[in-house]
């Protein structure tokens, strides 16, 4: 009988979606494909107009990403690549999101792949960090060793990347054990 109560107060999509902020024709470009729904949620906001191209280093996860957004209903280009040699054009995407990989990648490979990031922006586009919270007490002993403690200790994605050009550098949530941080390219 209430069951028409529900659909006002279930979201209508997850919440990496709605931080996202995807439209169509959006040119959207996923580094990671370690939450192949999610690049599929992300790919089926760009729409037929728009573009949506995900790359991992793994071929399998990549692969077993374009599966799992074809069986949604999204069109996506997957590319098996390194993340700090991004084979594709500069200045081609509105919008970068990053799902658990600047925290776990080596210092210098973290560097490459912002620059690389940053390269594939256009002047006014966003990269968009998703990685799991700081914890503290028995979660953090759940997760130790998946984020690097040093990046973690010097200020995790915010640092990383205001060091890396980025601009309007902010944490715009914090939720369900995950943090949400955007920068913007700067104009050139």
């Amino acid at each position: 009988m209430l069951n028409w109560l529900n659909t006002f107060l279930t979201p209508k999509e997850p919440l990496a979606v709605s931080m996202a902020g995807v439209k169509m024709g959006d040119r959207l470009l996923m580094l990671g494909c370690g939450d192949p729904l999610l690049l599929a949620r992300l790919a089926v906001k760009t729409g037929l107009t728009g573009r949506a191209c995900a790359v991992d280093e793994s071929e399998e996860r990549a692969s077993k990403a374009g599966e799992a957004a074809t069986g949604e209903g999204a069109l996506v280009e997957t590319i098996a690549a390194p993340l700090t040699s991004l084979p594709l054009d500069s200045d081609t995407f509105d919008l970068a999101v990053v799902r658990d990989v600047l925290g776990t990648l080596p210092p210098e490979r973290r560097v490459s792949c912002l620059v690389e990031i940053r390269r594939v922006l256009r002047a006014g586009g966003r990269c968009l960090v998703i990685e799991p919270s700081p914890r503290g007490g028995f979660g953090a002993l759940l997760t130790r060793g998946a984020i690097d403690p040093y990046y973690r200790a010097n200020g995790g994605a915010p640092r990383a990347l205001e060091a890396e050009g980025f601009r309007a550098v902010r944490t715009i949530a914090e939720r369900d054990g995950l943090m949400y941080t955007e920068g913007v390219k700067p104009g050139t």
